[in-house]
């Protein structure tokens, strides 16, 4: 071979290796492609102002196939006054999970509690709190209660009737029953602040201090806990400027709430931005920050910990959790396709194209969980939507399309 055809066959194979080296696998680039959709969906969500900062997490088969903070976590001082140096969102700020809690807290807990024999999903609730031994409150079990069909109210003011766990309690127990038990959905939050005082009844432990102690650190969830301030817990993301939405519920019974209290004869309403506070006012003023409905503080990596407990049907990197039988009994829908404590809903986890057998849950402050068992799929969505403020009509703003159209990329990966 001529020095010349020589320098022309190494040049032809230096430019196919450079281009093989710099051309991504087809894998490769559609990981790219999925996180530049992600990405512009989450942002479109920032200049809308929809929330001042998020982290969306997506697992699949158990690898973060992506985990990125947008925004900040806090934007706002008190009086909704911009900051000079806002504090940047980060993948392990701490987000008020709100009614997320119902499910990675209270229903785990009443998960483990029936794996060991010493709750039964059938016996009535009178048996682990005498006070609803009492006219048709004796039909509720602790089943009709995770599936929300224990006929209760689905929000009232505690903190109105009660200032401790004791006094809510006995106010819920002496309320009437607004639906026939067992035979119609209802979403409630009184029925999982019962659970709550079941975990704390039969445990003989704080509702806290038992998931703490039974799950959490076992898991090794560094991150996740309620009344994170207590706990010197750091970069936690900020949520409303006090309680206003509540306030209204209260005072505006068009609002969608029907309540005979006044809200002006409560005095202990907020005014402050709120962070590292529990931002559900029953929590907060009724159970000191410590509620089987809302309380917990957590990350988008300790909760994908936790699903992935579900997923894996109790098995968690080879350690059994919990049996593989409960999870599937707290993981069967019903007629209404409610699970025991999960939902599996589409229109209610906004996941209308999932494939069948997803469930999820979400928050009422701005975060969202998403679990696809059959393709071992992840989607932890995490915003702080209230720190925006209210919008026009009174409201928070709506993350139903944002979250759907997250849903939708990931699904078509």
């Amino acid at each position: 071979m001529r020095r010349t055809e020589a320098w022309v066959f190494f040049l032809g194979c230096f430019v196919i290796l450079f281009l093989t080296a710099c051309t991504p696998d087809p894998e490769t680039a559609r990981q790219r492609a999925l996180e530049t959709r992600l990405d512009t969906i989450v942002e479109e969500g920032l200049r809308e102002k929809a929330y001042a900062g998020a982290v969306l997490l997506v697992a699949r088969r158990g690898e973060v196939i992506h985990e990125k903070a947008y925004g900040y976590g806090r934007k706002y001082s008190s009086g909704h006054i911009p900051l000079k140096t806002p504090e940047p969102m980060a993948t392990d700020t701490l987000f008020d999970v709100a009614s997320m809690t119902k499910g990675f807290a209270t229903t785990f807990g009443i998960m483990l509690l029936v794996d060991r024999g010493q709750i039964e999903l059938d016996v009535p609730l009178y048996r682990y709190i005498p006070l609803f031994d009492k006219g048709k409150k004796r039909d509720i079990t602790i089943r009709h209660l995770l599936r929300h069909r224990a006929g209760l109210h689905p929000w009232k003011p505690v903190y109105y009737h009660a200032a401790d766990r004791e006094g809510a309690i006995a106010y819920i127990a002496s309320l009437p029953l607004k639906y026939p038990v067992g035979s119609e959905y209802h979403y409630s939050d009184l029925g999982f602040m019962i659970l709550g005082y079941v975990i704390e009844s039969v445990s003989g432990r704080p509702l806290d201090r038992y998931l703490s102690e039974n799950l959490y650190a076992s898991l090794g969830l560094k991150r996740t806990s309620f009344c994170p301030l207590a706990g010197g817990f750091t970069g936690i993301a900020a949520t409303s400027q006090g309680n206003p939405f509540e306030r209204r519920m209260v005072a505006d019974d068009t609002f969608g709430y029907t309540c005979d209290e006044k809200a002006d004869a409560f005095r202990g309403w907020r005014h402050y931005t709120l962070r590292g506070e529990v931002n559900d006012g029953n929590a907060f003023y009724a159970h000191q920050g410590i509620a089987g409905h809302a309380g917990l503080f957590s990350t988008a990596a300790d909760l994908k910990i936790l699903a992935e407990v579900l997923i894996g049907r109790g098995i968690y990197r080879g350690r059994n959790v919990v049996s593989p039988e409960t999870v599937k009994a707290f993981l069967t829908p019903d007629e209404f396709g409610n699970g025991l404590g999960w939902s599996f809903r589409p229109e209610v986890i906004k996941a209308q194209d999932a494939p069948a057998g997803s469930f999820g849950h979400t928050g009422f402050t701005g975060c969202s969980v998403l679990v696809v068992p059959d393709r071992e799929i992840i989607v932890i969505f995490l915003t702080n939507r209230q720190h925006e403020g209210l919008t026009e009509s009174g409201g928070y703003p709506d993350l139903n399309n944002l979250r759907r159209k997250i849903v939708q990329a990931v699904l078509n990966f």
